[in-house]
């Protein structure tokens, strides 16, 4: 069970691949405020929820921020 609940591996080197859907994964996965807490908008579980902290990590491995993604290069 620990292996469904560990976090996914972020693969380096980081690809261009690997940043697009990040990127993605951040906008779809992002925190909303409900009632119960800070919740995942796409999973409705605490947030970050596994997704977002691997496209969170994938993000941080390639040195780069969010602000630095869906900038013209």
């Amino acid at each position: 069970m620990s292996a469904v609940l560990a976090d996914s591996p972020v693969l380096t080197p980081v690809t261009d691949d690997d940043l697009a859907l990040a990127d993605h994964t951040v906008r779809v996965h992002a925190p909303e405020f409900w009632p119960q807490g800070l919740l995942c908008r796409s999973e409705r579980v605490p947030y970050p929820c596994r997704l977002a902290r691997w496209a969170h990590a994938t993000i941080h491995a390639a040195d780069l921020t969010e602000e630095h993604l869906g900038e013209p290069a």
